[in-house]
């Protein structure tokens, strides 16, 4: 079934590429875009097989990610962030999953997970409101994960803090127009989201901390080991491929133009020895990004197929390979479109979106070097990270 994912997005492939400039155009995935993923499966790769889905290794999730986003930046970053959520959803009550894929297996779910709301708590479940930039690919999606923090009942934030990720229908909540002007990645229509006093019940509510723990997978009694991965190496498998898919991308498309090219002084590039030299450390760079950040996800896997746990320490080593993988794949690209020359950055030619859609999906804050590379060296030199921000994001 996973090759046959595979295989369906390259019989499109073409499909794709072509709807690069659609997408962007539109500010959001063009409906034919959209529908290549769901005829694919893409979506439903780490999806539950009790609801239809293919539980796959993380491997091949990630490949067929790049697979996409080699061929256009937007759709592949779509594949990537709708098509995690599914694996959280694994975790949550089976009363909301039935909701979601009682009557349609290819409902999409968006997000995002910044704890931007508030929950205040009330019978039953809570009142929540809030704001939320980047839900990528929401014009497609009828459910949302929203994270917020747990208030207490006047409405302020309840301490200690307390995150919660909380699930909510199309009908309560607003998508904002307008509100994805950017310049990479225009066509994910990553746009913001607003929530005005909607009633959550319990049951659509999973507390952050018990993802992050593994209790929350414990209590869903599933046994695949794809789904005790840590919330920190499962989250960035779409966004990271994603990255490293539009750098393979910018390769390819940088190789073709160069191929026949003569720069301005006469020299074909096939004779320049500098030339060939940047491109070939470029593809290379490349190469070990997706590598690393594959090897990076089986070890990870294979480590909890034996029945053991993660150490804080080797979820901060696997955060280091995430970030240093997109910044290395994202580095090589400007290369490759740096000796590319003026025409390269032309509006006509694919390139230059391809760097554009790289860059602005290096910014995500998953990608955030400063606080992962702090707290991986303290961790490699046996010292407990303090507690706080520095250990958000792992």
């Amino acid at each position: 079934m996973t090759e046959r994912v595979l295989d369906r997005i390259m019989e499109r492939a073409e499909e794709i590429t072509a709807l690069g400039p659609v997408n962007e155009r539109l500010g959001r995935l063009d409906d034919e875009a959209a529908k290549v993923l769901r005829d694919s499966g893409m979506i439903r790769m780490l999806q539950p097989k009790a609801h239809g889905g293919l539980e796959t290794h993380p491997r091949e999730f990630a490949e067929a990610v790049m697979a996409i986003a080699a061929k256009d930046g937007s759709t592949g970053w779509v594949a990537g962030i709708v098509g995690v959520h599914p694996w959280e959803m694994a975790l949550a009550d089976p009363k909301v999953q039935e909701e979601i894929w009682g009557e349609d297996q290819d409902t999409w779910i968006a997000s995002p997970y910044a704890p931007m709301g508030v929950a205040r708590p009330v019978d039953g479940g809570y009142v929540f409101n809030g704001r939320w930039q980047f839900s990528s690919g929401t014009d497609h999606c009828d459910w949302i994960f929203l994270g917020g923090m747990l208030g207490d009942r006047d409405g302020n934030v309840a301490q200690p803090p307390t995150g919660l990720h909380l699930i909510l229908p199309r009908s309560d909540y607003e998508i904002v127009e307008g509100s994805w002007e950017v310049a990479g990645l225009k066509g994910t229509g990553s746009k913001d989201i607003i929530v005005k006093d909607a009633f959550v019940p319990d049951y659509r509510a999973i507390e952050f901390g018990k993802v992050i723990d593994g209790s929350a997978v414990a209590a869903s009694g599933h046994t695949n080991p794809l789904y005790h991965l840590p919330f920190s190496c499962a989250f960035p498998l779409g966004i990271t491929s994603a990255v490293i898919g539009m750098a393979e991308g910018a390769l390819a498309l940088g190789l073709a133009y160069q191929r026949e090219r003569t720069q301005i002084t006469g020299t074909k590039v096939k004779d320049d020895p500098y030339m060939l030299t940047a491109i070939s450390e470029a593809a290379e760079e490349i190469a070990t990004s997706r590598s690393r950040f594959l090897d990076n996800a089986c070890q990870m896997y294979d480590k909890v197929a034996a029945g053991k746990q993660i150490t804080f320490g080797e979820r901060a080593a696997g955060r280091r390979v995430q970030v240093r993988a997109a910044w290395r794949a994202a580095h090589a690209t400007t290369e490759i479109v740096m000796r590319s020359g003026g025409n390269a950055l032309r509006l006509d030619n694919p390139i230059q979106r391809v760097w554009r859609d790289v860059h602005m999906g290096l910014a995500h804050a998953i990608h955030v070097p400063g606080p992962v590379y702090h707290v991986s060296a303290l961790t490699d030199l046996d010292i407990e990270p303090p507690l706080g921000p520095l250990r958000a994001m792992i």
